[in-house]
């Protein structure tokens, strides 16, 4: 079945593509296996093996065995390495991006982008977003939080609104933000579904 293209990017063929995409250029210092490719992004190891295979093409990444794993290693130095990262940076960046900088902030139990960006994500038309909305839900430890987003915002070029709610008072809120909030796209970056 024939997918449309996502809306954040409509150059691209599909989401997964997309997510392929930002997981394996976006963190180029890295080398994940197609299995780890594949967890990450909610899809097949055959799907992860045929986007590997067009950018081991086109010369932006590069792949290494160790035994029976396939390692993605990215070329940086190709020409087109640096536009096209920034490009799904700017698009699919937001899912792959937080997901590396919360996954060592201790306390997180759930943090998911709400907001534009994910109605973008669920292909619901419109512009791509200036900010993001990230809600975070845990006890964690504020400037660890904050220290992560500073990052994440450089790279992204743009904001990163953060909301922080302890887990208790998540499980007992029934107000209207909570409301809202959940019954719009979302995009799980820790825990729940994961993306």
């Amino acid at each position: 079945m024939k997918t449309a293209s996502p809306t954040l990017l409509p150059l691209l063929r599909s989401r997964r593509q997309g997510d392929i995409l930002a997981a394996i250029l976006l963190e180029p210092g890295r080398e994940p296996s197609l299995s780890e490719l594949a967890e990450e992004t909610g899809t097949s190891v055959a799907t992860v093996l045929r986007e590997v295979d067009r950018l081991e093409k086109a010369g932006l990444v590069t792949t290494i065995r160790r035994g029976n794993t396939r390692l993605v290693r990215v070329i940086t130095d190709s020409i087109v390495y640096r536009p096209f990262a920034d490009l799904l940076a700017v698009t699919f960046g937001p899912l792959a991006v937080l997901r590396a900088a919360l996954a060592d902030v201790p306390g997180i139990e759930r943090a998911f982008i709400y907001g534009s960006w994910a109605a973008r994500y669920a292909q619901q038309s419109g512009p791509v977003p200036n900010d993001i909305d990230l809600l975070v839900i845990g006890d964690m430890d504020r400037h660890a939080v904050d220290d992560a987003i500073a990052d994440v915002e450089k790279m992204l070029r743009r904001e990163v609104n953060v909301r922080r709610i302890t887990s208790e008072a998540w499980k007992r809120d029934n107000g209207s933000f909570k409301k809202t909030v959940l019954s719009r796209p979302i995009v799980d970056v820790i825990g729940e579904g994961d993306g």
